[in-house]
C-alpha cells in the first residue's frame, strides 16, 4: 500500500470515529495525518520535510499542508530551519525529561479529580479501554497501543472535568508520545503499561484520590527511567 493509501485509510477512520455529521476540513486532515507520521516516527527525527513531497504524498493541496506544518510548530513538534525548510524535531533526552517533569505534576492532579468526579460511565470507558490495550499488547501491536493510551489519558482527563487541564494535557500527550514509541523498543514495557493503567483505573473506580495520584506517578516515573535508558 502506497503512503497515500495509508493516509486515506487512516483519515477513513478518523471521520468514522466523528460520525458522519461533521465534515473534516483539508487543513486538519493534513495537520493529523502528518502528526500521526511524527509520533510513530515514519517521519524520522531531524528529517526536513518538503511541503511539496508531502503534499503529494498525501494527495492533500500545499495550502493545507502549509497551514499544517504551522500548527505542528506551534505545538513543538516540527522546527523552522533557515534557507532548509520545516524539520521533524529531533528527540531529545533534555526534552523528554522537561516533558515528564510537567506530567508529573499536572497528571496526577489530574488523576486525583477523576478519583473524585468519575462517574461510572467513565470508569466502564477506562476499562474498556484497559481491555483493548492488554489484547494489542498480546498481539504486540505497537500502533494500536498508543492509540489505545492516547484514548486513555484523554478519557481520564474527561473524568476529571476540568476543560482547561484537557487541552493542556492534550498537547503534552501528543509531544510526549514519540518518546512513549521508543520506549516500547524495551522487552515487555507495554506489558508493564497495562498494570500500571489498571492500578490507576482501580483507584478511580474505588474514588480513592490518594491512591489515583500515587498510581499515576508510578507510571510516569517508570516512564521517565524506560526512556532514560533508551534516548
Amino acid at each position: 500500500m502506497s503512503m497515500q493509501e495509508q493516509a486515506a485509510a487512516r483519515e477513513k477512520g478518523m471521520q468514522r470515529d466523528e460520525g458522519p455529521a461533521r465534515r473534516v476540513s483539508l487543513r486538519d486532515q493534513a495537520y493529523r495525518l502528518i502528526k500521526q507520521q511524527i509520533i510513530t516516527c515514519e517521519l524520522r527525527p531531524g528529517e526536513v520535510l518538503s511541503e511539496a513531497a508531502v503534499s503529494t504524498a498525501l494527495g492533500i493541496g500545499r495550502t493545507p499542508v502549509h497551514q499544517a506544518l504551522d500548527r505542528l510548530m506551534v505545538d513543538g513538534l516540527v522546527e523552522v530551519l533557515p534557507r532548509k525548510g520545516v524539520m521533524v524535531r529531533p528527540l531529545s533526552l533534555h526534552e523528554a525529561l522537561e516533558i515528564i517533569d510537567v506530567r508529573v505534576i499536572n497528571e496526577t492532579y489530574c488523576a486525583r479529580l477523576a478519583a473524585q468526579r468519575a462517574e461510572r460511565g467513565d470508569v466502564e470507558v477506562l476499562r474498556d479501554n484497559l481491555d483493548g490495550m492488554r489484547r494489542a499488547s498480546r498481539r504486540r501491536e505497537i500502533n494500536e497501543l498508543m492509540r489505545l493510551d492516547r484514548e486513555f489519558h484523554s478519557a481520564l482527563s474527561a473524568a476529571g472535568r476540568n476543560s482547561i487541564l484537557s487541552d493542556f494535557l492534550a498537547n503534552l500527550h501528543d509531544r510526549a508520545q514519540r518518546f512513549w514509541f521508543v520506549s516500547l523498543r524495551a522487552p515487555d514495557h507495554h506489558d508493564r503499561v497495562c498494570e500500571q493503567h489498571a492500578a490507576i483505573v482501580d483507584a478511580i473506580a474505588a474514588h480513592d484520590p490518594d491512591g489515583a495520584a500515587e498510581a499515576m506517578r508510578f507510571h510516569i516515573e517508570a516512564f521517565r527511567t524506560n526512556v532514560t535508558r533508551q534516548i
